[in-house]
C-alpha cells in the first residue's frame, strides 16, 4: 500500500469520525431531551431505552445492526461492510457518551426539529460520500439503492424511517412525538440531498428548431456549454429533424431561453429537472456513484475499501 492510498484511507476515515461526531451529537442535543421520535435503528434502540431504561441506546444500536450487516456483507462488498461497521461503532459509542450529560431540552421543540435535522442530514450525508452508512436503515437504504438507483437516498431513507417514528410515537403514546419527528425527518433528507448531490441543481433542455447548428455554436461559444443532436421525426410533417439536448445550470436557464428566442423564436423549447448530472462541467462522479458491485472477500475487499478514496 502507497503513502497515498493511505494518506486518503485516512482522508476517508477522518471524514467519517466527524460524520459520527456530529449524528451523535444532533440525538443527544436536539432529538432526545425534546422527546422527538428518531427514525431508523437508533428509533428502535429509542423504544427499547423507554421500556428497559437500562439498555443504553448506543448498544441497542449495535445489537440490532449484527443482522442487518451480516445480510449486506455479500451485496454491498466487504469494503464498504468494514467502513460502516467503523461508523455505526463510532456513532453508537459517541451516542451514548453525549447522552451522559443532562442535554436540557430547547425552549421549542421546533427549533430541536431544525437543528436536530440539519445536523442529522449533514452527518449522513458525510458518512454516505465516503462509501459507508451508520447501519441500520441507512444500510438498508443502501442495499435498496442497488436495486433502485434512480431514487435519491433521501427518499429512501424516508420511507423506511417514517415507519419507525410511527412506531415511536406509539411507544411513547404522544402524536406531537411522531409529527416533530417527522418535520426533522424531512429537514434531514433535504440537507443529506444537497450534501450528496450539491446544492446547485441542473437541468435539461430539448430544442426542436430548424437552426440546430446555429443555436449549437451560439450555446458552446455564450454559455460554455456542449449540446447533443438527437434525430427526431414530426409526427405530423414527417420531415426529420435534429433535436439539441443540453444540460446546463439552473443559473443559465434565462441566458439559454434568450438565445433560443434570439436565434429562432418559433423554435420548441423543453426544460427538464434534472435529478443529477455527472462529467466535465458538472459534478466529479465519486465512487458511492460507481462501486456498487459486490467485492470479493479478504484481499478484494480491502482493495475496494482503498478504491473509495
Amino acid at each position: 500500500m502507497t503513502k497515498s492510498n493511505l494518506f486518503r484511507l485516512l482522508r476517508i476515515y477522518l471524514w467519517m469520525l466527524l460524520g459520527c461526531i456530529i449524528y451523535a451529537l444532533s440525538f443527544a442535543w436536539c432529538y432526545a431531551p425534546s422527546g422527538i421520535a428518531f427514525g431508523g435503528i437508533t428509533g428502535v434502540a429509542q423504544i427499547i431505552h423507554h421500556f428497559i431504561p437500562a439498555a443504553p441506546v448506543g448498544v441497542s444500536v449495535i445489537v440490532l445492526n449484527v443482522p442487518l450487516f451480516l445480510l449486506g456483507w455479500k451485496l454491498l462488498g466487504g469494503g464498504t461492510l468494514i467502513s460502516s461497521l467503523y461508523a455505526m461503532f463510532l456513532s453508537s459509542v459517541f451516542t451514548d457518551l453525549f447522552c451522559l450529560y443532562d442535554w436540557p431540552p430547547m425552549d421549542e421543540p421546533l427549533l430541536s426539529c431544525i437543528f436536530g435535522g440539519v445536523l442529522m442530514g449533514l452527518s449522513l450525508g458525510i458518512v454516505f460520500l465516503q462509501g459507508a452508512t451508520t447501519g441500520g436503515t441507512d444500510l438498508i437504504a443502501r442495499l435498496l439503492k442497488l436495486k433502485l438507483r434512480w431514487l435519491p437516498m433521501g427518499k429512501l431513507l424516508m420511507a423506511v424511517d417514517l415507519a419507525v417514528i410511527l412506531m415511536v410515537a406509539a411507544a411513547f403514546r404522544t402524536l406531537n412525538t411522531a409529527l416533530y419527528g417527522i418535520v426533522a425527518l424531512y429537514i434531514s433528507t433535504l440537507v443529506m440531498d444537497k450534501v450528496l448531490y450539491g446544492l446547485d441543481q441542473s437541468k435539461v433542455a430539448y430544442i426542436v428548431t430548424t437552426r440546430p447548428q446555429e443555436i449549437a455554436a451560439e450555446i458552446d461559444r455564450q454559455m460554455d456549454r456542449g449540446a447533443t443532436f438527437l434525430h427526431g421525426e414530426g409526427s405530423f410533417s414527417r420531415e426529420e429533424k435534429l433535436v439539441l439536448m443540453c444540460a446546463f445550470k439552473q443559473k443559465q436557464i434565462v441566458p439559454l431561453k434568450a438565445l433560443v428566442h434570439e436565434l429562432d423564436p418559433e423554435a420548441f423549447l423543453i426544460v427538464c429537472d434534472a435529478h443529477e448530472v455527472l462529467g466535465q462541467g458538472f459534478r466529479r462522479y465519486q465512487k458511492p456513484d460507481i462501486c456498487h458491485q459486490p467485492a470479493r472477500r479478504g484481499r478484494r475487499a480491502l482493495q475496494r475499501l482503498i478504491c473509495r478514496a
